[in-house]
């Protein structure tokens, strides 16, 4: 079955609050309705799976209160999530008795008096903020990561069923022309993300377009696309911030890909830069940026050079005076925070003071263990497994190298972010 139905929902107001004047307000409101659209249900359930079993990003003191007679939900998912919480100061109280309005029952003041005390203990002793800095090294992402990296057991189901999948996608190889570039350059190389961003599909005949029509609208890729548009969203509104400021626009991009965002958020602001200039570590990527630069007519301040976005030294004299750095996409194919540390220490030395960095993060992706399993990076082929980062931990990395942040987008799945930050006086 396709399309939106309703469903009427069974909560009556004697199953939420065992206080009377609660149960009339509830049911005489006239902005509560019975019927409930089975996409809002879709999209709850599949966002509180998601915190639920995401609980360990949230690092800030946590208190729950779980209602102990709630005929609305299970308790066990609210146990999970409290365990799960990466929160070192976090509370849990079971309110025996208690309908699901916790804080509408006839005996609310228990409840209320236990957030109250929680809220002024935060005051009186402020948590200190979670060191993030060795999560690449221990913690749950980096679990994560381990068991996506390990082989499966010879002779298992899932073993079985990953070498179906891959073996499906070199069929889809053969005939849809995104997959078969995956396959040549890597399904994280700059050529598979200039394809995605393109979003025409291409194959052999109708069979391959519709094959290829499949894999561009996967979920991770519609999230690039939607990315794109953040990234060009922020670097407008930087460039903008500068020109209120009387200052200067120099992009620096080190890791551009073939640099099209970059390129198409340019044409779109109207007022040229007075220089661009876009770096990767491919040749391919520099050879087919260049001939995007050209194409778009931007050679007059746009250029393209082959470069290390790891390299600190080389990322700091890049460019003197750079008041927009730009790193979209890198950190997430990149365990290690010791890479991400000498990344943005060379692009704090680049950066003007009051100039403006804008950098992604993938905090979550739903795809993780096909992507791990199935699809192949641009190291020689390797398996593209991803250690996810928090958002926690990507800010503190930008913060400590001397930057503070003032902005974020993210889509609507949650999967990628694009943030802005400005550089403090050293």
């Amino acid at each position: 079955m396709r399309g939106n139905f309703f469903v009427n929902s069974y909560v009556k107001a004697k199953f939420l609050t065992h206080d009377p004047a609660r149960q009339a307000s509830f049911a005489a409101d006239p902005l509560i309705t019975r019927a409930i659209s089975v996409h809002i249900l879709l999209a709850l359930y599949e966002a509180a799976e998601r915190v639920v079993a995401d609980a360990a990003a949230i690092t800030i003191p946590t208190q729950v209160l779980i209602s102990g007679a709630d005929w609305v939900v299970h308790d066990q998912p609210q146990h999970d999530f409290f365990d799960r919480l990466g929160s070192t100061v976090k509370e849990k109280h079971v309110l025996e008795g208690f309908f699901h309005d916790t804080l509408g029952e006839a005996d609310r003041e228990r409840a209320i008096a236990l957030v109250r005390g929680f809220i002024l203990r935060q005051f009186d002793s402020p948590a200190p903020t979670l060191d993030l800095n060795d999560a690449d090294k221990a913690g749950t992402t980096f679990d994560e990561a381990q068991t996506l990296a390990a082989p499966l057991p010879e002779g298992s189901f899932k073993g079985w069923w990953w070498k179906m999948y891959r073996k499906s996608l070199r069929w889809a190889g053969m005939v849809s022309d995104g997959v078969s570039l995956g396959h040549r350059t890597g399904f994280d190389s700059g050529s598979t993300l200039d394809y995605v961003y393109r979003n025409e599909a291409g194959g052999a005949g109708f069979i391959g377009r519709m094959v290829d029509r499949n894999y561009l609208d996967a979920i991770g890729w519609r999230g690039i696309r939607q990315r794109k548009l953040h990234l060009e969203e922020l670097i407008r509104d930087a460039m903008a911030r500068l020109r209120a400021d009387g200052a200067a626009v120099r992009v620096l991009d080190i890791a551009a890909g073939h640099g099209r965002y970059v390129l198409d958020a340019l044409m779109a602001e109207g007022t040229a830069p007075e220089s661009v200039l876009l770096r990767d570590y491919s040749t391919i990527n520099v050879r087919d940026g260049r001939r995007l630069i050209a194409e778009k007519n931007l050679a007059g301040i746009a250029r393209f050079e082959e470069g290390d976005a790891f390299d600190a030294e080389s990322v700091a004299g890049a460019q003197p005076g750079t008041t927009i750095g730009i790193v979209s996409g890198l950190y997430e194919l990149f365990p290690s925070n010791d890479l991400v540390r000498a990344s943005l220490g060379g692009m704090a030395r680049a950066v003007e003071a009051g100039g403006y960095l804008i950098y992604t993060g993938q905090p979550w992706h739903p795809q993780l263990e096909m992507i791990a399993r199935a699809l192949t990076s641009h190291r020689q082929g390797e398996a593209w497994v991803m250690r996810r980062r928090t958002q926690a931990e990507m800010d503190q990395l930008v913060r400590e190298a001397g930057f503070e942040k003032i902005g974020q987008r993210i889509d609507e799945w949650g999967i990628f972010t694009v943030s802005i930050a400005r550089r403090k006086a050293a």
